[in-house]
């Protein structure tokens, strides 16, 4: 199953609830929210993976985004009811260090948007982002990744 991402905001705190499976397909978006931190204030972000079946290293790379640019605005960055399976992902390429894990067992009342089917011409764009990301997060991802950024920079060249 495909991953539905929704993201609801007010007053500079964003809501994030993943769903299925999360790739490179649903990132655009969340690259885009992660940019507009530069230019607004945020106070927190809360990423739920609780319905999240898994992550492609693309999805990963836009979540190590959101946790860079909040780290510059003091914002902390929740990742709520991580599975182990996703936990292992994400310790896998060096991204504990961003977040912070809790469970959530409250349910909140957020007023969310679907992010399916937005901005799906910035695929690639996004890929060579997020793996370029990843590899500046941690010094072990380039051997990772390197090829995979070199493949994507000759394709969006094309």
């Amino acid at each position: 199953m495909k991953a539905d991402v929704s993201i609801a905001q007010s007053s500079g705190s964003y809501k994030i609830k993943v769903s299925g499976r999360a790739s490179f397909e649903c990132s655009p978006p969340l690259r885009n929210l992660a940019k507009s931190f530069d230019n607004e204030k945020v106070n927190c972000i809360a990423i739920d993976l609780a319905d999240c079946e898994s992550m492609d290293s693309t999805f990963m790379g836009v979540l190590a985004m959101i946790g860079l640019r909040a780290m510059k605005q003091n914002a902390p960055v929740e990742v709520l009811n991580t599975s182990d399976f996703n936990m292992n992902l994400l310790d896998g390429l060096g991204l504990s260090k961003l977040f912070c894990f809790k469970s959530d067992t409250a349910e909140t009342i957020c007023n969310f948007k679907s992010t399916e089917g937005l901005n799906a011409d910035q695929k690639n764009d996004t890929v060579l982002e997020a793996h370029e990301i990843l590899m500046e997060v941690d010094d072990a991802n380039v051997e990772k990744f390197e090829k995979v950024v070199e493949l994507v920079k000759k394709d969006i060249c094309r």
